[in-house]
């Protein structure tokens, strides 16, 4: 049976990039499918002598989205592997697009502005979104970052890896990251920030990443955070998730989060997993 992928999201979150990258990647791309097409299409992929072994399935705006639910819950029961991939980002970075671009929101009703067309998407797609298997936050990514992370995530060497798992720190400051599926707050350990020496170094730094782990309350902290993800990563594996993003939140995302990002990384290969490490803000400072 044919690997789908079903790319769904908000309008100006990325949809088109996405479907740009996985065509670099290998993947029979088909952009701007109509909900009423998705099975036609994975069954013209599926039939005898087909070359198509990877189909990612674009998914057009409007207010059929509700329909994605119930088209892949028929392909997973007809035996293909199904996952959905949506893109999102924050209101106030589509407004911005849209203003850019000068593009009209799709939509978009006469008298409605910008801003209220976004809500009123957001609204139809949330269902989807809920039952999606990997969420990515295009807020803070331009089109370069995007494509890294799908190559990461898709690209060739990912397809044996099993349920794919990232670390990625972030700053409170800054807004939680959308595509995290749990977040650890570490804004209670002493902030390297506030000395003086430290101050211009990351987390990636050995001075801080020594003063960050040198503290009781972190030894007891990452002992149980490992035990924890030890416990929970082979049980999200079982119940069939491919990806798990957990994100690890200081206050500017340069310090505390990006040491402990690193270390809990570390444990986790450790103990016979491969999570990938990733530092959302790392390069905003504070």
């Amino acid at each position: 049976m044919t690997d789908i992928l079903v790319i769904t999201g908000l309008s100006g979150a990325g949809r088109s990039q996405a479907a740009d990258s996985l065509e670099d990647l290998g993947w029979f791309v088909v952009d701007n499918l109509p909900t009423q097409l998705i099975e036609k299409v994975a069954e013209l992929g599926s039939v005898p002598g087909s070359t198509i072994e990877r189909l990612a399935l674009v998914v057009g705006s409007g207010a059929d989205q509700a329909e994605v639910i119930d088209v892949i819950g028929r392909l997973r029961s007809a035996g293909h592997r199904v996952r959905i991939l949506f893109l999102d980002a924050s209101d106030a970075e589509l407004v911005r697009r849209y203003g850019a671009t000068r593009r009209k929101h799709p939509l978009e009703r006469e008298g409605a502005t910008v801003l209220e067309s976004v809500e009123a998407e957001r609204a139809l797609f949330e269902p989807v979104k809920a039952l999606a298997d990997l969420v990515i936050d295009t807020t803070e990514r331009n089109v370069h970052q995007l494509k890294a992370r799908l190559v990461e995530l898709f690209g060739v060497e990912s397809q044996a890896a099993g349920m794919l798992t990232t670390i990625t720190s972030f700053g409170f400051k800054h807004g939680l990251p959308l595509d995290a599926d749990m977040v650890l707050d570490v804004r209670f350990l002493p902030n390297p920030h506030w000395v003086e020496r430290l101050r211009p170094q990351s987390g990636l730094d050995d001075d801080v990443r020594d003063y960050v782990l040198s503290h009781e309350a972190t030894g007891s902290f990452l002992a149980k955070v490992e035990e924890l993800l030890t416990e929970l990563l082979p049980a999200y594996a079982a119940e069939g998730k491919s990806y798990l993003t957990v994100g690890v939140g200081c206050t500017g995302g340069r310090h505390r989060s990006v040491a402990l990002a690193e270390e809990i990384g570390r444990r986790l290969r450790r103990r016979g997993f491969a999570p990938t490490v990733s530092h959302r803000d790392l390069g905003r400072g504070g």
